[in-house]
């Protein structure tokens, strides 16, 4: 049997569909949070396309750095449709279940896009690193057929780990069918197992700690090195316009580890149901939503070609 089809025994009938709690018991109507992610994936699809559209139309954005900042924005706007479109469906639906092979491929993509979203915030750190500490070598260390190969490569560590994690949480068999989340994650789902998780629990703490800490220590060492060489530089103006472009991706590596290193790199044990509801609303959210902000608004480039886009935009009325 494949371990995408819902298996059962003779103790055990098999789950095709759960049904997702959000937050709250019960068939009941939950327009707090339909509103709330309503508004918020509004913003985040008006943002993060604004961004891929502007980084796309103006040709001084056609750098390493800005074609990571688009392809993030991408991310963004991918994972935050895996989740969001379906969970404010279940907060007005009498109904809420999702179908087995539904709660599959949410499990799938989403896994899928943040793991690769990690290694483009890798990539993204070591661009600022050879362009800060090795300028002389910058065109050849980030050509574009070198920034193409960091990226497959991005999206082939994102599909391996999904992969991985979805198909040892699916071997599964389930007696319960009630997820006391807004979408189908690994930790609540791993709640409902008849069978013992201990070997998906290893898992999903070894890859999610493995990715983090490789991604991380990639970040880390690459800022190290970026900091000590701008600790040498004579000029206060250079210093603050080299920190200045780094800032905005701190920023954004300090929130994104923080929340995912509570969810997925602690065991299960240690997190409440309700706190990892809170913690996923932010990284699946919140920050796909501030992402454009946090890089438009500190960036003086990215603010110039928006305001041209909006000229020409309003030229064209």
């Amino acid at each position: 049997m494949s371990a995408m089809e819902p298996r059962s025994d003779a103790n055990h009938t098999a789950v095709t569909e759960f049904i997702l709690l959000g937050f709250g018991r019960g068939p009941g109507l939950q327009l707090v949070p339909f509103v709330m992610f309503l508004v918020i994936y509004t913003i985040t699809v008006l943002g993060n396309i604004t961004l891929v559209l502007t980084i796309r139309a103006d040709s001084r954005l056609h750098t390493p750095m800005y074609f990571f900042l688009m392809n993030l924005s991408l991310l963004d706007f991918c994972y935050s449709s895996t989740i969001a479109p379906r969970a404010m469906a279940s907060f007005l639906a009498g109904s809420k279940t999702i179908s087995y092979r539904g709660c599959a491929a949410q499990l799938f993509f989403f896994s899928f896009f943040v793991t690769t979203e990690a290694f483009i915030l890798a990539a993204m750190a070591y661009d600022r690193y050879t362009a800060i500490c090795n300028p002389l070598l910058y065109s050849a260390a980030m050509s574009k057929p070198v920034c193409i190969q960091l990226l497959v490569g991005c999206y082939i560590c994102g599909s391996l780990n999904s992969m991985l994690q979805t198909g040892f949480t699916l071997t599964l068999r389930f007696c319960a069918s009630e997820i006391d989340h807004f979408f189908c994650d690994f930790p609540p789902l791993l709640n409902l197992s008849c069978t013992n998780t201990y070997i998906n629990q290893m898992v999903l703490f070894l890859l999610s700690g493995l990715i983090i800490v490789t991604t991380a220590l990639i970040i880390l060492l690459s800022y190290a090195y970026i900091i000590s060489a701008v600790l040498q530089m004579r000029s206060a103006l250079g210093r603050r316009k080299t920190f200045s472009t780094c800032t905005s991706h701190i920023v954004v590596v300090s929130i994104f580890y923080g929340t995912v290193s509570f969810m997925y790199a602690q065991p299960s044990s240690l997190s409440a149901p309700d706190q990892s509801k809170v913690v996923s609303v932010f990284y699946t959210l919140v920050m796909p939503m501030l992402n454009p902000f946090i890089y438009s608004l500190r960036n003086k480039e990215v603010k110039e070609a928006l305001r041209k886009t909006a000229g020409w935009i309003l030229v064209l009325k």
